[in-house]
């Protein structure tokens, strides 16, 4: 099996461009990234990706930063090394420190170890929770 290339805007069908279009003008950006462009070798997976990730990013009860922040954590928690750069990014230029980016691992260690503490365990849920 050989490996997918990346799909390049100039070879791209017209659904594809479409979509690609939309990321360029929503991030405002000259191209997109790699992430998209492996995506688009399923056109209707593309699009309903890019719509649900633009949909779920978009401005809301909780700010830009800590949107990236929390994509953040769990890209680490997942160990997505391509999600850790790209929202590592975005975290930062929406005005992550390196002071809350320590912060932030620190809380997604001890979350990690917690959890599998009590998952471990088997730890009943305190009534109180309810």
């Amino acid at each position: 099996m050989s490996r997918l290339q990346p799909i390049e805007y100039a070879e791209a069908s017209k659904a594809v461009r479409a979509v690609f279009d939309d990321i360029k003008q929503t991030r405002n950006v000259p191209d997109v990234n790699n992430f998209w462009k492996y995506l688009a070798h399923d056109p209707v997976g593309l699009k309903r990706t890019w719509e649900s990730l633009k949909e779920v990013m978009a401005p809301g009860a909780l700010d830009p930063l800590t949107k990236e922040m929390v994509y953040l954590a769990v890209s680490v928690t997942n160990g997505c090394g391509y999600c850790i750069a790209s929202h590592g990014a975005a975290a930062r230029k929406a005005g992550m420190t390196d002071a809350m980016f320590g912060e932030l691992m620190g809380v997604v260690g001890m979350a990690n170890e917690t959890n599998r503490l009590a998952n471990g365990y088997r730890v009943p849920i305190d009534p109180m929770f309810d």
